[in-house]
């Protein structure tokens, strides 16, 4: 009786497939400008007069959080 062999070639296929996938996606991340960051008017400036208010203030914190979160 003959031993089937089994198909590799379908694997192979969809295994080579998913490389090429997995390096397109690397080259389209890896070719991107690196991103430079923008002074924008999105961050608040500080307010000099001191207020009562008890509500948002930007202290260095906030600012520093906002320059992180730029993209």
């Amino acid at each position: 009786m003959k031993e089937k062999q089994p198909r590799v070639a379908r694997r192979t296929f969809l295994a080579g497939a998913g490389v090429v996938a997995a390096a397109t996606g690397a080259a389209v991340l890896t070719a991107r400008s690196p991103a430079t960051p923008v002074q924008s008017a999105a961050i608040p400036e500080p307010a000099d007069v001191p207020s009562d208010n008890k509500g948002y203030r930007v202290s260095e914190h906030i600012r520093k959080y906002y320059r992180t979160t730029l993209v």
